[in-house]
């Protein structure tokens, strides 16, 4: 499924920074030491993103990865609820994340890094529960993944051919 590019700059994009990590690499001389920002980026209106920045600065590396995520922006399936549309498992590397529909009133049900994906998209109800890695970096990917691929229930009954009473019931 191709993914149309959204353009960030008509955008009122907030951030949030998921980890900030210190990197070392051994020269000749001795230590680089060297920094990397995972940051999160969302309008709170079914638009979201995630980048990595690296640089010597803390601050240098979240600029980055703010300019990164922004570049990285998908659009998400909300229903009448404020939750997705259906049930569906991402994945990415070792992690896997469970993101399941929830009703009226239940809140954001998440763990750290997919909650951050979670709140910067603007989804207010939803259940996740992250399975097998806990690695943040690809925690937040196998997140995004999962909401990359929600599909609307008009979307699915274009796909079929079908009426949307059909797919609905």
């Amino acid at each position: 499924m191709r993914q149309e590019r959204i353009d960030a700059s008509q955008l009122e994009l907030n951030e949030k920074v998921v980890s900030i990590k210190r990197v070392t690499k051994v020269v000749k001389g001795g230590r680089n030491m060297r920094f990397t920002a995972l940051v999160v980026v969302g309008d709170g209106n079914g638009h979201v993103g995630a980048g990595l920045g690296k640089a010597t600065e803390i601050p240098e590396a979240i600029r980055k990865g703010k300019e990164d995520a922004a570049k990285n922006l998908i659009n998400v399936a909300l229903d009448e609820h404020e939750s997705i549309t259906h049930d569906f498992i991402g994945k990415f590397g070792g992690a896997s994340v469970l993101l399941k529909k929830a009703p009226e009133g239940t809140g954001v049900i998440a763990g750290g890094p997919a909650r951050a994906v979670i709140e910067m998209a603007g989804i207010k109800n939803i259940r996740t529960k992250s399975l097998g890695s806990n690695n943040k970096q690809n925690v937040v990917l196998a997140t995004i993944d999962g909401l990359r691929q929600i599909k609307t229930p008009e979307a699915v009954a274009k796909l079929r051919g079908k009426s949307i009473e059909e797919i609905v019931g």
